[in-house]
């Protein structure tokens, strides 16, 4: 069996006398893309949370490539590679494009003008953003100097994706990528995440757009009560059963639902139908 890129096992976490995660399992494999689908209040973004260090979990491990591992801040997932897309892209509107791929990472110029008077190698930001841009096939963007507050939508989702894979060595998270985004501009950043896919990144996409999902996914992670349900295929399930199972409505075991996959990696075919 393969060994996960990212596993968690009996993941707790408690709030008083809520329990957000209740002993929640989770495998990620190189080379998929894992959806994660749940209904409101089902614990889903606690558990993102749990694994990307913007929460620690009271119980329960994370292995990341078969290595227990415990992350004690989001800067901790992050020097381990895993990035993350938050609905929110915590962009710099005011700055562009270069200077977003790099906010936090900025390069410095060689010698004393970088040590000492610690000034930017814009030139060489500008140079390696615009190669980043061109190896995922963006090409929706006029200029690499371009001011962010001046791209639309897409683009901007676009840049904050281009910044994750441009870091995360291991694997990129995506919260809700195409929330408020149209038809044009979904269609820019699910390509973008096959992209990723294909160069052999994971990716964990949360999303409740289900025709999106049976579109891009090769597995379907289905979290219920704080905890997984199951995990499917779209290949092997319909919408509606995947929608009974987060509901409570249809369970892993009954005549009509689908095989779980549940601690087995798929056959990496793409996703969808």
């Amino acid at each position: 069996m393969t060994t996960p890129a990212l596993q968690a096992r009996g993941l707790v976490k408690r709030y008083g006398r809520v329990t957000a995660i209740d002993g929640a399992d989770f495998d990620l494999y190189a080379g998929e893309v894992l959806a994660v689908v749940g209904d409101n209040g089902a614990g889903k973004s606690s558990l993102i949370k749990a694994l990307s260090g913007a929460l620690v979990p009271d119980e329960g491990t994370i292995l990341l490539d078969g290595e227990e591992t415990r992350f004690h801040s989001p800067l901790d997932a992050r020097r381990a590679g895993i990035e993350t897309v938050h609905q929110t892209l915590a962009l710099a509107p005011a700055m562009d494009i270069a200077a977003n791929l790099f906010l936090g990472r900025e390069l410095r110029r060689p010698g004393p003008l970088g040590g000492v008077l610690r000034l930017l190698d814009k030139p060489a930001m500008r140079r390696q953003a615009q190669e980043q841009l061109d190896a995922l096939g963006i090409e929706t963007v006029q200029h690499i100097g371009q001011i962010v507050e001046t791209l639309s939508g897409g683009q901007r989702q676009a840049v904050a994706v281009a910044r994750a894979a441009m870091f995360g060595s291991r694997m990129v998270i995506m919260d809700e990528p195409t929330a408020a985004l149209g038809v044009k501009e979904s269609r820019l950043v699910l390509d973008l995440i096959r992209r990723i896919r294909d160069r052999g990144l994971p990716v964990v996409l949360i999303s409740h757009d289900m025709p999106q999902v049976f579109e891009l996914a090769d597995r379907i992670h289905i979290h219920r009560l704080g905890r997984r349900a199951a995990v499917v295929r779209p290949d092997d399930a319909s919408m509606s059963q995947v929608v009974s199972l987060m509901t409570g409505a249809l369970r892993i075991g009954d005549p009509d639902a689908p095989p779980d996959l549940a601690d087995r990696p798929a056959e990496i075919s793409g996703g969808g139908r």
